[in-house]
């Protein structure tokens, strides 16, 4: 029936056929106002000053237009539409006087139509829901006009939601791209920052055997310092972009005995880094335990640097480490305020305390790192705090873990 003035487009995919075509609501849209007002075909169309395009169909007539075929403006009653932005109601063409609907009606052989405008929310005009039918119809009845208008507004605000959801996805994973873009150059960052570290490090252990005077040895062992806390740093953040993009931190699962010997030297090497702070130790000689040597050296020293920034001075740290039954536990506990529930909460989380707190307590990586490792030895990081006590409890199998 369209032949006459249609211009098909099988391929045609306008942004704005897939528009109507993405929301899941419109087929159900025209089958009921195809029952409510008995035309036999019913359609959502884009309207311009020059064009009308089929965007979905509701088609009992045989009719012949598909979404995506178009047809020059000028042949269709929804010209009128467009340039009143107001709707267009026919219960019989045949009856009517005005010399464009008469000429409409004979291209297409209808005789009752309807045409109401649908519009963005920021009042962009999108087009119109329409239909046709070849023999008269009641359609100019109040309450199918009202009905009729419910539709249209319910495919603007379909629109809308469409739109907004498309915009928010476009936006996400903009920010999803720029957060791996980051995240792999924080990486590259972290690994090109190592080389002139080591020579920092290298160095001030050179000079510190050249030189005798209390001075200069002192002024080398903050440098020492300094530089093994930016080390510290840096393989947080690069163990902590492993993880975000999927990698996964790094462990190298084997059965070590003398692991008690390891985390002595980890807990000297705080010692030697804070003199003024008491650390106390209760470590099970000969220990022997799957894991991996570095990252447990790691856990320990992240657990034992937390305890120092945020327990009170005056009380030592006290971390212990021993195997009880089937099962290892290292515990690094400080006293200080409690930490409430929420707080506990949050601990784990990574940034978390950059955010919470002020001060000196580095990038909040240190108890997130923590928790990959243990979860990453199959085990788990708990923490207590009461009574001006604080614990953090690591918890392992002793023995045999997977590669082990």
């Amino acid at each position: 029936m369209a032949d006459e003035a249609s211009l098909h487009v099988s391929d045609y995919a306008s942004d704005y056929v897939r528009e109507i075509q993405a929301i899941g609501a419109v087929p159900r849209v025209l089958e009921t106002v195809a029952a409510l007002t008995g035309l036999r075909f019913t359609c959502i169309a884009h309207v311009t000053a020059t064009s009308w395009t089929a965007c979905a169909v509701h088609d009992r007539l045989g009719f012949g237009i598909k979404p995506g075929d178009q047809l020059a403006i000028q042949t269709t009653i929804c010209q009128e539409v467009h340039d009143t932005r107001e709707a267009v109601i026919i219960d019989d063409a045949h009856a009517s006087d005005q010399v464009n609907r008469a000429d409409s009606a004979r291209i297409y052989g209808f005789r009752g139509y309807v045409a109401i405008p649908i519009y963005r929310r920021d009042g962009f005009y999108f087009g119109t829901l329409c239909g046709i039918d070849p023999e008269p119809v009641r359609l100019s009845q109040g309450p199918t006009v009202a009905a009729l208008t419910l539709f249209a507004e319910l495919v603007s605000c379909k629109l809308e939601s469409e739109r907004s959801l498309r915009e928010a996805h476009s936006a996400l994973l903009s920010e999803r791209e720029t957060a791996e873009l980051r995240e792999q150059f924080i990486a590259v960052l972290g690994h090109d920052l190592r080389t002139p570290l080591n020579a920092i490090l290298n160095r001030a252990e050179l000079l510190f055997r050249r030189h005798e005077d209390a001075p200069t040895r002192h002024s080398l062992e903050r440098i020492r310092a300094s530089a093994l806390r930016i080390e510290g740093l840096v393989d947080n953040v690069v163990d902590f972009t492993r993880g975000r993009m999927g990698a996964g931190l790094a462990l190298d699962l084997r059965m070590h005995a003398g692991v008690d010997v390891l985390l002595e030297q980890v807990v000297e090497e705080l010692r030697a880094a804070h003199p003024e702070r008491e650390l106390v130790t209760d470590i099970e000689t000969g220990l022997m335990l799957c894991c991996d040597l570095q990252r447990m050296a790691q856990l320990l020293s992240n657990l034992v640097k937390n305890a120092l920034v945020h327990g009170t001075k005056r009380e030592p740290v006290r971390i212990r480490a021993h195997t009880e039954g089937e099962h290892f536990y290292l515990t690094v506990g400080n006293d200080g305020e409690d930490l409430s529930p929420d707080v506990i909460g949050q601990l784990f989380k990574p940034y978390w305390r950059a955010i919470s707190r002020t001060g000196d307590d580095g990038l909040g990586l240190g108890l997130y790192i923590v928790d990959q490792i243990a979860r990453g030895h199959h085990g788990s990081i708990g923490v207590t705090s009461h009574g001006g006590h604080t614990t953090f409890t690591f918890t392992m199998a002793a023995r045999s873990i997977g590669a082990c």
